[in-house]
């Protein structure tokens, strides 16, 4: 198990009686999104089948506050070779605390355990907490064609289901 300890809340690997307390999760970080402007369409969750695969992939961490009950999340899964950010999610209440860096850090500690050629994701080139934040931690915005066809087809998908082409990128950390 993967716990990284911060105070009085911690992170650690999830657990599967856990995964229905994920969708409330990202849907409340959802709205720090929408209120940043980097979305404007409804709320929606990872369907349970991409957070059973991370979590059989040994890629789904959780954020826990004292008593253990999750706050934020970090879903990765495998793609083109690399440990895909398929969602990271803090509750507002809980944001700007450092919870999405330890997220993102047991999430690349992982890859850099199973081998993986690097982490990829897709965000919001904008936002402070979006590409800015990934950029502070050794990500970089990929060009058309740096990018593996998996993390270009996630991208088309994004950009199909209302995500503004303008704003969105693919950023890489490559080990």
């Amino acid at each position: 198990m993967t716990e990284i300890e911060q105070g009085t809340w911690m992170i650690r690997s999830a657990r599967v009686d856990e995964l229905h307390l994920l969708a409330a999760i990202e849907i409340d970080a959802f709205w720090a999104l929408h209120e940043a402007g980097a979305v404007a369409c409804e709320p929606t969750s990872l369907p349970l089948d991409v957070l059973q695969q991370s979590l059989a992939e040994h890629l789904l961490f959780v954020a826990v506050d004292g008593e253990d009950q999750p706050f934020g999340f970090l879903a990765g899964i495998w793609k083109d070779g690399s440990v895909h950010i398929a969602e990271i999610d803090v509750v507002r209440c809980w944001q700007k605390r450092g919870v999405g860096r330890r997220l993102m850090d047991a999430a690349i500690a992982a890859a850099r355990t199973q081998r993986a050629a690097g982490v990829t994701l897709t965000t919001d080139r904008h936002v402070a907490f979006n590409a800015p934040f990934y950029a502070s931690a050794g990500f970089r915005i990929l060009g058309d064609g740096e990018r593996p066809s998996g993390l270009t087809q996630i991208l088309k998908n994004e950009i199909a289901h209302g995500a503004d082409p303008a704003r969105r990128v693919a950023m890489a950390l490559r080990f």
